[in-house]
């Protein structure tokens, strides 16, 4: 299932700067960066479980928040690009 997470983290003081790092590095573990604070993560149920838990132990909820939309199976009708930076395959091969 294709998950569009967004964050916002108040960067004010030096641990907010850290949660964020922290934040934009877990993301990029299950998915792929599109925008400053918006990741689409093509993960399974499991995986979304795992990464949603580790993402709300790093945030402060008081301060920062976090956002899922759950675009399902059939997302690729869901998502129009325009401009630079182009989308990508998620279930394409990756050549490392």
């Amino acid at each position: 299932m294709m998950v569009l997470i967004t964050y916002d983290v108040k960067t004010s003081s030096e641990d907010g700067g850290k949660r964020l790092r922290k934040v934009a590095k877990q993301c990029t573990n299950y998915g792929q960066r599109v925008q400053n604070s918006v990741f689409e993560c093509n993960v399974n149920p499991g995986q979304f479980i795992e990464l949603r838990h580790k993402l709300e132990e790093i945030i402060d909820l008081k301060v920062d928040s976090l956002r899922y939309y759950f675009l399902g199976s059939n997302w690729e009708r869901r998502i129009e690009h325009v401009g630079a930076n182009p989308g990508y395959d998620s279930e394409g091969l990756i050549i490392i």
